[in-house]
């Protein structure tokens, strides 16, 4: 017993003596180390915050004198660019002869862009959605929102790859040319709504299109969230069907799982908001819709789903249904809110964008460059023409070929492409370069070259010889905010009370499927119908408020004016 017990003390003396050898790591004090290192860090950030908020500012002013000067044939993205690229220019000689650095400020952070920026403009473009015709051709989106994306993402990716294998171009894995063309497959056609709108062009075609860009920015995400998955996952021993199969099970789990959640959501506020009554506290609804509009994208985040996605359908639902439980005072408040966050936030990436040119470090590759601009095209047009001519098999609103056209063109990529290839794990380093490289360069190609040729090529294209045609070419606004914040939306401002609404039902008996149902159960049960009280109780609100605002304007510096000098500006 006793030699064996020998052996035992020594493992045990040993083992203690290695626990002492190797101590815990003592908590580090807090000062001075800690401290200075969290003082830089917090100047770092304040630096970034004044730089951005520097931009945006700049950029504002630049967007008034376009308005100003009725500088309407110039879409807001390509001046934005265009001036981050000037600013990125000076920069970039102000530290060439060392009178500052500004290269950690000027760095745009993906991180940012997903947890800041792009939330408030997604949930925008959803609660913008207001209008009947978006759920009358849900189907039609739906199909160019998805199939379309992925038809585009696997031309793009697909091409990349073999062209990699025949060694035409930079070779990459099928993974990593995926995640490529699913991010290069968001589109922003502000051009093209702009000009559909100004062309008077059918209501449900400019649904249409503005429905599909929308839904196309959340599925182009999910796609390259699903890419970047399989290429974190190791799939050596699994086969290129399998593969596949995997791939459609995640991207329907995605999609229809964080669609499920944000229209869960949506709908939660909606009866919260019809049942507790706060429109009397204006500033505490405010708040609670604030609350709800973030509420998802942070739930769906955490449990691996797509925020983006989740916030869409959250903006449709909350838009729908939730947005007329709210008192008139925070309708326009909502409406005015999340235009101006949306319009800074995507100025902001615009601006950083154009800032990028000098302040990313690139790797460029002429034909791989070359070869992506024209599978973007070529994956746009095999998108947009085949889907077309299946839809009007099924439509009575036919897509003439001339906007099929004008639909392929005016295909531009924005923020979202930019962001994402900043936001991709590629190793190695030189692959990241690359793919960041030629997204800036074919988003810019996009903006600044087919942005700025969409109206030119819609008056070539035009031969109507109709003088009212002629006419409302001139009139064709590019201008984004000067569309959407010179007037309020009144379709969104309605406030019917239940005779009213059962009176309007009963004139549009031609309703079928989903907008049947919605009009006769759901939007009943969701929102709340109105009585005479509250009708009289929201007017009130608004006067009170109004007349205040003018007694203080009145009784300012500048003195009482006549009656016909306020008609005049009237």
């Amino acid at each position: 017993n006793a030699s064996n017990d020998i052996p035992f003390n020594d493992t045990l003396h040993a083992t203690t003596v290695g626990v002492k050898a190797t101590p815990k790591p003592t908590p580090k004090p807090i000062l001075p180390g800690a401290g200075v290192k969290a003082q830089e860090e917090e100047q770092s950030s304040g630096m970034t915050i004044f730089f951005s908020l520097l931009v945006i500012g700049i950029c504002i002013i630049l967007v008034h004198l376009l308005i100003k000067f009725k500088l309407h044939f110039l879409p807001e993205s390509v001046a934005v660019v265009s001036l981050g690229i000037l600013m990125g220019g000076f920069i970039k000689i102000i530290e060439f002869h060392e009178l500052a650095n500004w290269k950690e400020e000027e760095m745009f952070r993906p991180n940012m862009f997903f947890l800041l920026l792009l939330p408030p403009i997604i949930f925008e473009s959803g609660y913008s959605l207001h209008k009947g015709n978006f759920f009358q051709n849900i189907g039609s989106i739906t199909l160019f929102a998805v199939i379309g994306t992925a038809i585009s993402a696997f031309i793009v990716g697909g091409g990349i790859y073999f062209l990699g294998q025949a060694d035409v171009i930079y070779k990459m894995s099928m993974t990593d040319s995926f995640a490529f063309g699913s991010l290069i497959s968001a589109v922003d056609p502000v051009a093209t709504i702009a000009i559909f709108n100004a062309l008077n062009v059918d209501p449900v075609l400019n649904m249409l299109v503005f429905g599909e860009s929308i839904l196309n920015d959340a599925v182009s995400i999910v796609l390259t969230n699903t890419a970047e998955g399989f290429a974190r996952d190791d799939n050596s021993m699994v086969t290129g069907w399998e593969t596949f199969l995997q791939a459609l099970g995640y991207f329907l789990k995605m999609f229809f799982g964080s669609a499920a959640l944000g229209t869960l959501t949506g709908l939660i506020s909606a009866i919260f908001l019809k049942h507790f009554d706060l429109r009397k506290t204006p500033s505490l609804e405010f708040g609670m819709m604030i609350i709800f509009a973030y509420l998802p994208y942070g739930l769906a985040e955490g449990i691996k789903l797509s925020g983006i996605m989740s916030i869409l359908f959250s903006g449709i639902v909350m838009s729908h249904y939730t947005h007329h439980n709210l008192s008139p005072v925070t309708q326009i408040l909502m409406q005015q809110t999340l235009r101006s966050v949306a319009f800074m936030c995507e100025t902001c990436v615009f601006a950083f964008l154009g800032l990028s040119i000098f302040s990313f470090p690139h790797k460029f590759e002429l034909s791989f460059v070359i070869w992506c601009i024209v599978l973007v095209l070529v994956g746009r047009a095999v998108n947009i023409f085949p889907l077309s001519y299946l839809l009007n098999f099924f439509r009575d609103h036919k897509i003439t070929p001339k906007m099929m056209f004008i639909m392929w063109f005016s295909g531009l990529r924005g923020a979202i492409p930019y962001a994402l290839s900043l936001h991709l794990g590629l190793e190695p380093i030189e692959k990241r370069q690359l793919i960041g490289t030629t997204t800036i360069i074919i988003v810019l190609f996009t903006i600044l070259l087919l942005g700025s040729g969409t109206m030119p090529l819609i008056r070539i294209m035009d031969n109507e010889e109709s003088q009212s045609r002629r006419k409302s070419k001139k009139d064709i606004n590019l201008s984004k905010t000067e569309k959407m914040g010179n007037a309020l939306e009144l379709e969104h401002l309605s406030e019917l009370t239940e005779e009213e609404y059962e009176a309007q039902i009963f004139q549009r008996r031609d309703l079928k499927g989903f907008m049947w149902l919605d009009a006769k159960y759901l939007n009943p049960f969701f929102t709340r119908r109105l009585t005479q009280e509250d009708l009289l109780h929201g007017r009130i609100q608004m006067k009170t408020l109004t007349n205040k605002w003018y007694e203080e304007v009145r009784q300012g510096p500048s003195g009482s004016e006549d009656i016909e000098d306020e008609n005049e500006l009237l």
